[in-house]
């Protein structure tokens, strides 16, 4: 799968007030790193080349979203036109992740196996919850659903497209 040129951050939600401003649902893991972005860029996922960028006119935490003032966005009309659509920033300019993490999309693709050698299919997609990710499995098994849990993923090198897992029991169609 290839690499994706922008990372998404965050979801406009809806206008805030009559100035322009918009509410952002925070797509993040770390929210405290937008504020070094002086531009932003809005639009759907995977359409790279209709990206809209925008210059960062103020930018503020209000309970568990952001309230986001975008250059050219001067009043609630405009903002409206901008609800549902992404906020991304270039993957070049995302600051480096710590030792042991990866992004959600390095793990599409990746081969899933027990640590007996069983071998469960690839990682197909992610469901993300409040309380830890869900990888979608999907193999010799059918679909298999594995929290993202340390107890359950014992081993991940996304170099070498692997990851080794320890099923809990129940988890694997058939067993209880």
């Amino acid at each position: 799968m290839p690499e994706p040129r922008y990372l998404l951050v965050g979801q406009i939600v809806r206008p805030h007030g009559v100035r322009g401003e918009v509410r952002v649902k925070i797509l993040t893991d770390y929210p405290e790193r937008l504020p070094m972005h002086r531009y932003l860029y809005v639009g759907a996922v995977g359409e790279d080349q209709r990206l809209q960028q925008y210059l960062v006119e103020g930018m503020r935490f209000h309970q568990d979203v952001v309230l986001l003032k975008l250059a050219g966005c001067d009043d609630r009309s405009t903002a409206e036109t901008l609800r549902g659509l992404f906020v991304q920033i270039p993957i070049e300019a995302a600051a480096p992740l710590k030792e042991g993490e990866c992004y959600l999309f390095q793990i599409i693709g990746i081969r899933v196996e027990t640590d007996d050698g069983r071998k469960l299919g690839t990682v197909v997609d992610i469901i993300e919850t409040k309380a830890n990710d869900v990888l979608i499995v999907q193999g010799p098994l059918g679909e298999v659903l594995l929290p993202d849990v340390d107890e359950v993923v014992l081993s991940l090198d996304v170099a070498s497209g692997r990851m080794v897992v320890h099923p809990l029991p129940g988890m694997l169609p058939g067993e209880r």
